[in-house]
């Protein structure tokens, strides 16, 4: 097995990639006139923001499906977790420019609430909320894997008590008391920074930044797969009982890379609140981490590039599917998951590469 990093004509896709992000997303929306065929418009801006964020989740899904053999099908937990660690300081930035003209967010005030809940006590410093955009969910991740891999659950079981965690998870956020906005979450932004948050140029730096932290996150998960810890990673995912009789602790493994892949998750939840522009508890619901599941198989496991694509091959989809046919998506999103089960078990990029590997054979 190489242990190259990147090959350098994949350095090249990268830079020529973070190229266009840096450089061709600002000139095309902020400098191109509107009428003009290359402008890049304010939708397709924050549809792209939007998707290079689930690329994100659907990354971090591969870490530990592809190439931990984990199925996990509560990540959604953990991407509305960091989304609402975020949406809190939005809140906070609103000011008395609410409804209701108070310091309190507006469905405080709605509710009587006299002053802010505990938890709510740094949220008008940014750095220390995104500090808790890591940390909350990544404690939570740690506690309910040390609890998990101890007991040695795995395989449809574990799967299931995910499932289970982000169901319980959802109906505490739907509950008023809890501090989070019930059923309505957080909406309403106004700025970042004081920075009004519906400009163009606003829009822009969070669709450029989005691109910016998923190109690091695939740098860094390419160096861990590539190294003896991602070797290890993917021997647990193939034969684990193997692993611990040649003398590794499968546990400190699983637990370390399951914690990082729910950061992850925070991560994009973070900065994809701002850019939609609300988060509620709908985020948490299982059919959200199920399509996370969904974009990696579609993509495809164990590749890294792979979820990438799939999460932008099947939201692209799905954006387009839900506005021609809207009553038939989640029907046709059952039958791509189980037209790729059964014919396409690698993915997407599994079929390139079918292809490319056959192109050479044929010519011959």
């Amino acid at each position: 097995m190489s242990t190259r990093l990147l090959s350098p004509r994949a350095w090249l896709a990268l830079l020529a990639v973070l190229a266009v992000l840096v450089a061709g997303v600002p000139v095309l929306n902020l400098l191109v006139p509107p009428g003009h065929a290359l402008h890049l418009s304010d939708y397709a801006v924050s549809l792209f923001g939007k998707l290079l964020c689930y690329a994100i989740a659907a990354l971090a899904m591969d870490l530990i499906w592809g190439y931990t053999g984990i199925l996990s099908l509560g990540h959604g937990l953990f991407f509305a977790l960091g989304g609402y660690g975020m949406g809190m300081y939005l809140m906070r930035q609103i000011g008395t420019d609410g409804q209701y003209k108070s310091e309190l967010p507006d469905f405080m005030v709605f509710l009587n609430w006299k002053e802010l809940p505990w938890h709510w006590g740094w949220s008008d410093s940014l750095v220390l909320q995104l500090l808790l955009v890591v940390a909350v969910p990544g404690l939570l991740a740690f506690v309910f894997g040390w609890f998990a891999f101890r007991s040695r659950i795995k395989g449809v079981y574990f799967s299931i008590i995910t499932q289970a965690l982000t169901f319980a998870a959802m109906l505490l956020f739907f509950r008023n008391e809890t501090g989070f906005g019930g059923n309505n979450g957080f909406t309403d932004f106004k700025r970042i920074l004081g920075i009004p948050i519906a400009t163009a140029e606003m829009r822009v730096f969070l669709c450029v930044l989005s691109g910016v932290v998923l190109i690091g996150f695939f740098v860094m998960a390419r160096a861990i797969v590539t190294s003896r810890y991602g070797r290890v990673l993917q021997a647990i995912r193939d034969a684990e009982s193997r692993v611990m009789f040649c003398g590794y602790d499968p546990v400190a493994y699983k637990l370390s890379v399951w914690t990082l892949s729910a950061v992850m998750c925070a991560v994009a939840g973070a900065l994809y609140v701002p850019q939609v522009g609300i988060i509620n508890p709908s985020e948490m619901t299982p059919a959200a981490s199920i399509e996370i599941a969904i974009w990696a198989a579609v993509g495809g496991r164990g590749t890294l590039i792979g979820p990438i694509v799939g999460a932008f091959f099947v939201n692209g989809a799905k954006s387009w599917f839900t506005v021609a046919f809207p009553e038939y998506w989640l029907f046709f999103l059952g039958a791509l998951f189980i037209a790729v089960t059964l014919f396409l078990p690698h993915g997407l990029v599994g079929l390139v590469r079918r292809r490319a590997d056959a192109a050479p054979a044929q010519a011959a």
